[in-house]
């Protein structure tokens, strides 16, 4: 119930930018984006974080890069590191590729895409072929009820509503693809893993199940069905049994008045959904009810001229133009200054996302207790690598809740990764000299060490939990215990609470 509501309360998140220098590279060749509707785009850095804005946000440009199309040059810092520090794990969330839209515009056409998958047809991968092959084999898995019925490939020629089209399915090979190159050299999961090394979870959609096999598929090509169990979360919140929270579902509701009154406040945006219900000869709020924002993202994000309708004696006729989606995208970046400024969101989204936190949080600490030093290791004992394949409702709270609240919103495909790394042993006579006295040494464990990254980039340092930390006092990476302070208490200061059967279950007023 939760995410159905959230699916309609959000799009999009305003922009902002970190600058790094050598990250890994994936090129990717030119492609124009053809239609009449987009201009050709080359390299581009997909950055996150911005400098400060000289002028507003150009609404397209925004729209273009949620499209997120596989035809630019890909960039990752994941796996990166001071020298001789041991990577133990990595937890990752990706929101699913590209899909058809959920809502049809009444009285138009949908648009024409093809949902089967077809080598010869762009975008293309490399892996796509040995992909389609491999799924083939899928009975050999494992799967949690109901995903052993879903299909693990999208099949149809007219796309069903909310299917992932091929375009999807190439972004996460690619995904998976660049986190291979980026951790192969850490022997993360090594050639002989077992099934408790590997996690991978998914929501029920079709979307997101098949987006979540791709980026795997990417990430270990051809790897073993016989370990592998696909589990399934049913809440888009991953929040598995710690779901009940009615503060959380008041935050909700307080947040969606909001938005509500900012929305018919705004005198431009009702006159463009006027405008553009008399076009079609609808009612406006026969226009409304149908999220036209959805199907004309697709349009756009697919090369597809916007739906027309032909003249007729009411004076209904014409097309759909790129100046009204303008303005219906322009507000929703106006929405989200708005929200952040309210905060009622923020507070939603640390309800929301703390029960995936602390299970993230959990993983951590189990992993890091079986590195400690003089403990005897046992080979494939611990996740080193989970996957959760979610929602823009899974990942735009968690954001939120990581004290992200100027990164960009998760377009298609976006992904956020966690990864626990572990400092070299120190000895007591190199910690003593680094504090001006000189001692005989005696060995002492390795510190631990968190990153998160957003879409490739290091935002550790852009964390609610990491903001203060000064990585030039010889620590260049965030201490993991500062992440599990914020989980365990810390974030609850926002709601006025210190746990979260408090700040759930709190009276209001």
């Amino acid at each position: 119930m939760v995410s159905a509501v959230v699916a309609h309360l959000l799009l999009f998140l305003i922009s902002v930018n970190l600058i790094p220098t050598t990250p890994i590279v994936e090129e990717r060749p030119f492609q124009a984006i053809d239609g009449g509707l987009g201009v050709a785009v080359g390299k581009s850095r997909k950055r996150v974080f911005p400098v400060p804005h000289t002028q507003e946000p150009n609404p397209i440009s925004e729209a273009y890069g949620y499209c997120n199309t596989p035809n630019r040059t890909e960039q990752a810092w994941e796996g990166h590191s001071p020298a001789d520090y041991k990577l133990l794990s990595v937890q990752v969330m990706i929101r699913h590729g590209d899909r058809y839209p959920l809502y049809s515009i009444p009285k138009t056409k949908r648009p024409a895409i093809d949902c089967s998958l077809s080598i010869s047809r762009r975008p293309s991968h490399p892996l796509l072929n040995s992909f389609i092959n491999h799924m083939g084999q899928g009975g050999r898995g494992h799967w949690e009820s109901p995903l052993v019925s879903v299909p693990r490939l999208p099949s149809h020629s007219v796309c069903e509503m909310g299917e992932l089209t091929q375009t999807g399915v190439v972004q996460h090979l690619r995904n998976g693809q660049l986190l291979h190159q980026a951790y192969k050299r850490h022997n993360l999961l090594p050639a002989d893993w077992s099934p408790r090394q590997l996690w991978v979870e998914t929501t029920g959609k079709s979307r997101t199940l098949q987006s979540g096999l791709a980026f795997l598929y990417g990430f270990h090509p051809d790897f073993d069905w016989r370990k592998l169990t696909v589990r399934h979360q049913w809440s888009t919140l991953f929040c598995g049994s710690a779901c009940d929270c009615p503060a959380r579902n008041r935050y909700l509701e307080e947040e969606q008045k909001r938005q509500y009154r900012l929305r018919v406040a705004d005198t431009e945006l009702e006159r463009t959904y006027a405008d553009m219900a008399r076009t079609l000869g609808l009612l406006t709020r026969q226009l409304r009810a149908a999220n036209p924002i959805d199907s004309l993202l697709c349009h756009l994000c697919h090369g597809l001229s916007f739906p027309c309708v032909p003249m007729g004696d009411s004076g209904a006729g014409g097309c759909l133009t790129m100046a009204q989606f303008a303005v219906i995208r322009r507000q929703q970046l106006d929405d989200e200054v708005d929200r952040r400024r309210v905060g009622l969101y923020r507070k939603y989204a640390i309800l929301a996302m703390y029960p995936y936190l602390n299970r993230t949080a959990a993983k951590m600490e189990r992993v890091a207790k079986s590195s400690e030093a003089g403990r005897q290791p046992r080979a494939g004992s611990e996740e080193v690598f989970t996957l959760s394949s979610a929602h823009d409702v899974t990942m735009a709270p968690l954001l939120s809740a990581l004290g992200l609240e100027e990164a960009r919103f998760p377009r298609f495909a976006a992904r956020v990764v966690f990864e626990l790394w572990k400092s070299p042993p120190a000895t007591q006579g190199q910690l003593k000299k680094r504090a001006g006295k000189v001692d005989k040494s005696k060995t002492k464990d390795g510190e631990l060490f968190i990153r998160v990254l957003y879409n490739g980039e290091d935002v550790t340092f852009h964390t609610t939990f990491c903001r203060s930390h000064d990585r030039h006092a010889g620590q260049p990476l965030c201490p993991l215990k500062n992440f599990l302070s914020f989980v365990r208490k810390d974030m609850f200061s926002v709601v006025n609470a210190t746990s979260y059967q408090g700040a759930c279950y709190r009276r209001p007023g």
